[in-house]
């Protein structure tokens, strides 16, 4: 099994200087212990209601700014941590979706970084993140059909070959390369910018990949760490 190594655009670092992030590659196998992902889940929230971590708070507010650099507004689309974030602050919990996205939820919630999740069977060629020239499209749902939408000039994305795999950054993933506990191959980014300890990126990484294999025994897991000095 060869690691998922996404190219990322030179430019990103003048939006978000010292981004960092962990590519996680897994062979899924056999969901057996669902219930590894709502444990998690749970107990995730209850830590965010009771605080959170304690780079929290200055982390968010990080990818708040890197998300007004590319011209997006955090508080109308914030980016995926603090979303997640701010319903359970309101609601107290988050409700279930799938086992797998539950789980990188959890780990979302709980280290307050945004994690990504795709089928990477889905792409066609390899993830990049990328400073969008308004002509990529993006396939999302709207009234409840099927649509294409395109990013503005200037957002960031990540896409593959074919188009958008995911507006302003984290914010929102497209349809095609959803993830869920079917899939065969998935593939996680955790992104991070300075205000979280490397330790903590690297911890979340581990505990993911740890739930992963609980969730289903004989999954393989393989990361790569990301760091800025790769991308000059």
């Amino acid at each position: 099994m060869t690691p998922v190594s996404p190219s990322i655009d030179p430019r990103v670092l003048t939006l978000a200087p010292g981004f960092r992030a962990i590519s996680i590659r897994v062979e899924a196998a056999e969901l057996r212990h669902p219930e590894v992902a709502s444990q998690a889940l749970q107990q995730a929230c209850q830590k965010v209601c009771a605080g959170g971590a304690p780079w929290g708070e200055a982390h968010l507010a990080a990818w708040a700014e890197a998300f007004r650099a590319f011209g997006a507004k955090p508080q109308r689309t914030p980016c995926s941590a603090e979303a997640l974030r701010k319903r359970v602050l309101r609601d107290g919990t988050l409700p279930s979706i799938d086992p797998v996205v539950d789980l990188y939820n959890a780990i979302s919630l709980e280290y307050a970084i945004p994690v990504g999740g795709e089928n990477l069977a889905a792409y066609v060629g390899s993830p990049r993140l990328v400073v969008a020239d308004g002509s990529e499209l993006f396939d999302t749902i709207k009234e409840g059909a099927p649509a294409h939408e395109s990013p503005e000039v200037g957002e960031v994305v990540w896409r593959d070959e074919l188009g958008v795999t995911c507006r302003r950054w984290n914010w929102r993933q497209g349809v095609r390369t959803r993830l869920g506990a079917d899939a065969q191959q998935m593939w996680f980014i955790l992104e991070s910018l300075p205000a979280m300890p490397l330790e903590a990126l690297q911890e979340a990484a581990e505990r993911l990949m740890a739930g992963l294999q609980h969730m289903m025994p004989g999954a393989r897991c393989i990361q790569t760490l990301i760091e800025p000095d790769q991308f000059a």
